[in-house]
Parts: structure tokens; C-alpha cells; sequence
């Protein structure tokens, strides 16, 4: 997806409060930036979907956390 398209869905997705969306969008843009080799670009983008996904007790946190620990930012969490 392009970067400025998928700037604007997470500014909507902000204006909305919608955490559903903010976990979707921000792993997608950690997709993004991993699959470019950007890993410390991938890791903001995780820990966004990581901290939505903890304030909405939403199942992603667990896989989430999970990449963050793949990658030596956070230890890993039991849920």
C-alpha cells in the first residue's frame, strides 16, 4: 500500500478512536517496514499496534508482543 495512503487511514482511524483499525493499519505499516528491511521503522509501527491492541484486550496483542520479542524490543508476555 502506499505510504501517504496509508498515512491518511491511520489519521482517520485516529480521528475515530477505532483500535480496531489502529491495530490493523499499524501492523501493516510494521509489514511494510520489515519487508523493506527497516526493522527499527517496523518495530515503532509494532509497538502502535501493540499498546491499541493492549487497550482494546484485543487477541493481536499476543502475536504482536511476540514479534516485538523476535526482535529484541520487549520481553516476552504470557496472556
Amino acid at each position: 500500500m502506499d505510504k501517504g495512503a496509508l498515512d491518511k487511514l491511520l489519521l482517520d482511524a485516529h480521528s475515530r478512536n477505532d483500535h480496531k483499525d489502529l491495530i490493523r493499519y499499524y501492523g501493516l505499516a510494521a509489514d511494510e517496514s520489515e519487508a523493506n528491511g527497516d526493522i527499527d521503522a517496523a518495530c515503532f509501527y509494532l509497538t502502535h499496534a501493540f499498546v491499541f491492541a493492549l487497550e482494546a484486550g484485543a487477541p493481536e496483542a499476543d502475536a504482536l508482543n511476540a514479534r516485538l520479542a523476535e526482535h529484541g524490543r520487549a520481553e516476552r508476555l504470557t496472556f
